[in-house]
């Protein structure tokens, strides 16, 4: 998972980016960075480890020079925290030169690395595969151009034939040297993309595409569409907007995840609104907490803050319980499922999160998250409600329980990591902590996503293990784990 954005505008678009990677933090915050190109074709690169307003300097925007360009915030998912050199944005300097960020994770990496040392004579220089896909591109670029300028049918060609050879999720916005901006988007549209206009005065527009919707509405870009699975978009330096359906066969279905945690929730995604979606999932998480709880249990319902709030304050609706905010939260503490390394993420709970006794003390609590992963942060949120006097502890994820891998883009690589994986869940209850431990059913959690919608599927593979590409197998899991712990 990450925040991508790219920007064609008038006049200079690095201070835009920078707002943009700002509301994008949530999605990453390992490394960012910042690519821009002149009317000339030089690009202006600054790219660092840490969060947005650590990585930028007034020089270093100020050296951001150009009327085009994209942006960045990594979320690493090799599980530790990366080298700087991994940052993103990749570039190649041919053909023209070409600037590529990237939201999602490659499945076939291996084949991609041996065809573009073998095949394409394409050099490496890290494990990301930004990298793979920035110099995949470059080089059916290189064999799509012919005559003297690229033209966009051109580019269309290249993408159709990256298409054919990579595989997973991704979503990617990249610069072309002198000639624009392209984005597109895997065949299933796992990672969302989102695409704005802006018109000026004397009928001139500025176009943006990125991860969410709301970068769109506070840069005052008003909607047009979410990008389609394997469609690739392609703005010139003259701001005119050329759109192909490049990939043969196609499938809209997005990640769950998406909608349970990694989006901010006044986002909407392929027409869904995050909040009402998370509303949802409280409703039906609410009839199978009265299922599976003793009645007359829980006194107060609480959220782990902050995107479990919507669904907390639904279920504290229909079980008909008073809501109540027991935890404060330090904001200038990121968040915990995406740091790299348990280490940090253990240290860092204590320090995000502070127990209120006045809200605990003698009561029957039900806490409500988002979701259980590692249980690593469940376990010590549980510890600190006993901490704070509560007689008894009811742990609800508004997810079902994360038993597989994760591989399209989030950090579950490892079956050996998530507690639910061979637990059943009162087993998950007792290495947790708590005295009742109640996940949403799969089909609920579908449902609650997809209702008023037109989509018919979403990649749910860490709650069902059904990898939606076709191209995950045992083997290459097996391969991920040992590469992990490597």
């Amino acid at each position: 998972m990450c925040g991508i954005v790219g920007m064609v505008g008038q006049e200079s678009v690095n201070q835009e980016i920078y707002d943009a990677l700002l509301l994008l933090q949530h999605r990453g915050q390992d490394s960012t960075g910042i690519a821009t190109a002149e009317d000339n074709g030089v690009f202006h690169l600054h790219k660092a480890r840490g969060q947005v307003r650590e990585a930028f300097r007034t020089r270093d925007m100020r050296a951001l020079l150009g009327n085009i360009g994209l942006g960045h915030c990594r979320y690493a998912t090799k599980g530790t925290a990366s080298s700087e050199e991994e940052a993103q944005p990749f570039y190649v300097n041919a053909p023209y030169g070409i600037v590529l960020v990237h939201n999602g994770n490659l499945t076939n990496t291996r084949e991609l690395t041996q065809e573009l040392f073998r095949k394409d004579r394409r050099h490496l220089n890290t494990s990301s595969d930004t990298e793979l896909l920035v110099n995949v591109l470059a080089n059916e670029l290189q064999a799509s151009i012919s005559g003297l300028n690229l033209d966009p049918e051109q580019v269309f060609q290249a993408v159709t034939r990256l298409y054919e050879r990579v595989e997973g999720s991704y979503a990617a916005i990249a610069l072309i040297a002198g000639y624009g901006l392209l984005a597109f988007r895997d065949p299933f549209g796992i990672r969302p993309l989102i695409l704005g206009v802006r018109e000026l005065e004397g009928g001139r527009y500025e176009w943006i595409v990125a991860s969410e919707s709301l970068v769109l509405e506070n840069g005052g870009f008003q909607v047009v569409r979410d990008v389609l699975p394997g469609e690739a978009v392609f703005i010139d330096i003259d701001g005119t907007l050329h759109t192909r359906q490049c990939a043969k066969e196609t499938q809209l279905v997005p990640c769950a995840f998406e909608y349970v945690y990694l989006a901010r929730p006044d986002s909407i995604m392929n027409g869904i609104s995050v909040y009402e979606a998370r509303l949802r999932m409280g409703d039906r998480l609410a009839d199978t907490i009265a299922k599976y709880t003793p009645k007359g249990k829980i006194d107060v319902v609480m959220p782990i803050p902050d995107s479990s709030r919507p669904a907390a304050m639904e279920v504290a609706r229909k079980l008909g319980v008073e809501y109540r905010e027991g935890f404060y939260k330090n904001y200038y503490v990121g968040r915990t499922f995406i740091m790299p390394g348990q280490a940090v993420r253990r240290k860092s709970v204590r320090q995000k999160l502070n127990a209120m006794s006045t809200e605990f003390k003698d009561k029957n609590v039900l806490l409500i998250d988002d979701s259980i992963v590692r249980g690593t942060t469940s376990k010590q949120i549980i510890q600190m409600a006993r901490d704070a006097g509560a007689k008894s502890v009811t742990f609800a994820s508004a997810a079902p329980p994360v038993r597989h891998p994760h591989v399209y883009g989030i950090n579950m690589p490892s079956r050996g990591e998530l507690v639910a994986h061979g637990r059943t869940i009162p087993e998950i209850a007792e290495e947790l902590g708590a005295d009742y431990v109640v996940f949403q059913e799969v089909e609920d959690l579908k449902a609650a996503i997809l209702e008023g919608s037109d989509i018919e599927d979403l990649d749910m593979s860490c709650f069902d293990g059904r990898y939606i590409t076709g191209t995950v197998t045992d083997e290459y899991l097996a391969w991920v784990e040992g590469s992990q712990e490597s």
